[in-house]
């Protein structure tokens, strides 16, 4: 079924509201000098319980699968869960004034995101499900590869090599995701190691703005599983799909 325009509506206000209460907190925390391990938790704990407390509020017949919270098995059989992770990119959080951190809130039903919301709070900027962002015209050529900043996945680079890409460094997988749809990359494929969480949202978001979106071997993505780990994925402009899988196709991970 569908997402009602009012799950659409939750996604994209609770990831703005966690986000103000992280820009909130930041900028509290490190004006008192704050050690980073401790904000990178107030972060965590404090946007996480947020998006408990609403979600349990408003969808309560709904399961939640988060980051921060303790696994429910519960969530295996229910109808919708709502998969969110309350801070990505806690280590970019607490490099102040870094804005490439995010919140992800996501719906999923039959193991398929159908709402969703990234925030990117340092840049006062959600995207979201709701009101699909709209991709650039043209990519720019040759294409820029979003990468992690201290480590490189080997799929990325890879990609890259078969298409003469260059590579551009960012934090959080959301922040990286969103790079896409806002035209700063034009192609994201990661291979070392990720939860439903870390992309369940970002996926959404970009899929209803036209990105192409799958595993790196060209597979479905598929969310609310017995085991969260999902390792890796590519989300790209639909025009650069075909050649990113090739490139992939011969990747030796």
């Amino acid at each position: 079924m569908p997402a009602s325009p009012e799950d659409h509506q939750i996604a994209a206000d609770l990831a703005q509201e966690a986000g103000r209460l992280l820009v909130e907190l930041r900028d509290r925390l490190a004006a008192e000098d704050t050690p980073p391990a401790v904000l990178k938790a107030e972060g965590d704990r404090q946007a996480h319980e947020l998006l408990m407390e609403r979600l349990t509020a408003l969808r309560p017949g709904d399961a939640i699968l988060s980051e921060e919270g303790k696994d429910d098995p519960v969530r295996l059989g229910a109808d919708r869960t709502w998969i969110v992770d309350p801070l990505d990119g806690t280590r970019e959080f607490s490099e102040v004034p870094r804005t490439d951190w995010a919140v992800h809130v996501a719906l999923v039903e039959n193991n398929r995101p159908i709402a969703g919301a990234v925030a990117l709070p340092a840049l006062e900027m959600i995207l979201s499900t709701g009101t699909p962002a709209t991709l650039s015209a043209t990519p720019a050529n040759p294409p820029r590869i979003i990468v992690s900043r201290s480590r490189p996945p080997a799929a990325a680079t890879h990609v890259a090599e078969a298409l003469g890409a260059s590579l551009v460094e960012m934090g959080s997988a959301g922040a990286k995701t969103m790079a896409v749809i806002r035209g700063e990359c034009e192609i994201y494929a990661h291979s070392g190691g990720q939860y439903e969480w870390d992309s369940c949202a970002p996926v959404a978001v970009a899929a209803a703005a036209g990105c192409h979106v799958s595993r790196i071997d060209g597979s479905e993505l598929l969310y609310n599983q017995e085991d969260p780990y999902l390792p890796d994925l590519l989300v790209c402009r639909p025009e650069l799909a075909s050649a990113a899988l090739e490139a992939l196709a011969s990747f030796k991970g």
